[in-house]
């Protein structure tokens, strides 16, 4: 399993140390404008990964003008939902833009690829992430409250995200203590930064298939180096 910090993926996500007590909860209201932008987008996100695919598979080549699309359209979405959805750590306006921002305390980057297997764009994207997909719904999936009545039989029932309640959880405590759970964002964290991993390779990003970890934390670990060389006499 490679070290985080060879996966070709990077995902960060700065905490806000300032966050406002109640904001999150206009924040989705906020990005509105935001989501008729990415709606558009991911319509072209669609129609690229179409084109892409048929590129892959007679030349072995993502091209670069839509990988950077492809990952800008993938990097806006990650800002917005940082800042309205999952985990809503900071409460500065995402910008209108497809490009990396290192000012901005959310970013995405991605390693170009200089070719990718020809044969493995047929299967990548459905049969090799199934594990992946599983275990991310899992996460992300519906978390069942049931009400019983009287007699023991089943009520009804409601499914609310698994990720939703633990955002949600995190900012209720920063409503009533000022003080949003490091613990909470971390793991959170760690659910989107898989997330984005998967999106990546299913959206024939990339070739390297992505670990079955939870690296959580704002940002992905860098291995240290190892000075191997000899000391001097």
């Amino acid at each position: 399993m490679p070290a985080p910090a060879e996966y070709p993926v990077r995902v960060r996500g700065d905490l806000d140390p300032a966050l406002s007590r109640w904001m999150w909860i206009v924040k989705w209201f906020l990005a509105i404008p935001h989501y008729i932008v990415l709606f558009f987008l991911h319509i072209g996100y669609a129609v690229v990964t179409v084109i892409a695919f048929f590129a892959i598979l007679f030349t072995g080549k993502y091209p670069r003008a839509l990988f950077d699309y492809s990952v800008g359209v993938i990097r806006w979405t990650w800002r917005v939902s940082y800042y309205a959805w999952s985990p809503a750590g900071t409460d500065r306006y995402p910008p209108f833009s497809l490009s990396a921002d290192d000012d901005y305390p959310a970013d995405l980057a991605v390693d170009y690829p200089p070719t990718l297997r020809r044969g493995l764009v047929l299967v990548k994207w459905w049969l090799l992430a199934i594990p992946h997909y599983l275990i991310i719904g899992g996460m992300t999936g519906a978390a069942w409250l049931v009400d019983f009545d009287d007699a023991g039989t089943t009520a009804s029932a409601a499914g609310i995200p698994l990720i939703g309640v633990l955002t949600f959880v995190a900012l209720v405590g920063l409503l009533f203590a000022a003080r949003y759970s490091q613990g909470l964002f971390d793991f959170v964290m760690g659910i989107n930064r898989w997330m984005l991993r998967v999106q990546t390779y299913a959206s024939l990003l990339r070739d390297e298939y992505p670990p079955f970890r939870l690296d959580q934390g704002a940002r992905d670990e860098v291995a240290p180096v190892i000075d191997t060389s000899e000391p001097e006499v």
